[in-house]
């Protein structure tokens, strides 16, 4: 049975937890190669990592979708999809793609002549799949060894670990003060009804053994 609980909760974990990492605002250090237009056709359950015609028609099914190109500075290549959020999930309330598409070529350059930006995303990145993380902005900075803290992780993570181990002190106690009780008086009553039941099955016994003359 604890094998099954342990298993249960792991499994919340994971899903939890990627959850948040696919949601949660991620930083990279990259320069702009290229900006381009392609025309996509979500479909299947992979059409979840898109945000689809739903934000901008509900009749389209398929649609062009913006794409920044980049390279970090280990010279890993990075393609990143352009798309608004709209009022949907995750909650970015992005509606400026144009303006970061502007931004973004604004920052292209060549290796020759780098110049660097920081991109805000979210999103995994599947090549097997065609996913792409969702880019949210773009800043420059002057270098590559530019260093950056998460800050609104840290804080949302905190608050959220805040906030899980007050409901389940919350939880401990009411379930202390009002579960177990009641529990508690259950398991006395269902013992009292047991022991009545056993004596009245040995009076009966009795009265049985009286009646046929046994000893």
């Amino acid at each position: 049975m604890g094998y099954v609980k342990w298993t249960f909760w792991l499994l919340i974990a994971v899903i939890f937890g990627s959850f948040l990492h696919y949601t949660l605002p991620r930083h990279e250090v990259v320069r702009v190669v290229n900006i381009y237009q392609e025309r996509q056709d979500p479909s299947g359950w992979t059409s979840i990592f898109w945000s689809g015609p739903k934000v901008k028609s509900g009749t389209q099914t398929s649609y062009d979708v913006q794409f920044i190109s980049a390279v970090t500075p280990e010279g890993k290549p990075v393609v990143y999809r352009n798309e608004d959020t709209g009022w949907g999930w995750p909650p970015y309330f992005k509606f400026d793609t144009a303006n970061l598409s502007t931004r973004a070529a604004d920052l292209q350059s060549t290796g020759e002549a780098p110049k660097w930006g920081v991109m805000t995303y979210y999103g995994w990145r599947s090549e097997l799949f065609s996913i792409f993380p969702n880019a949210v902005s773009i800043k420059p900075v002057d270098g590559p060894e530019v260093s950056i803290v998460p800050w609104f992780n840290i804080i949302f993570l905190t608050l959220l670990t805040m906030a899980i181990l007050t409901v389940r002190a919350l939880w401990i106690q009411f379930r202390r003060n009002a579960i177990d009780p009641v529990l508690g008086d259950v398991a006395d009553a269902i013992e009292d009804v047991t022991d009545r039941a056993e004596s009245g099955v040995d009076k009966a016994r009795g009265m049985f053994d009286d009646l046929t003359g046994k000893k």
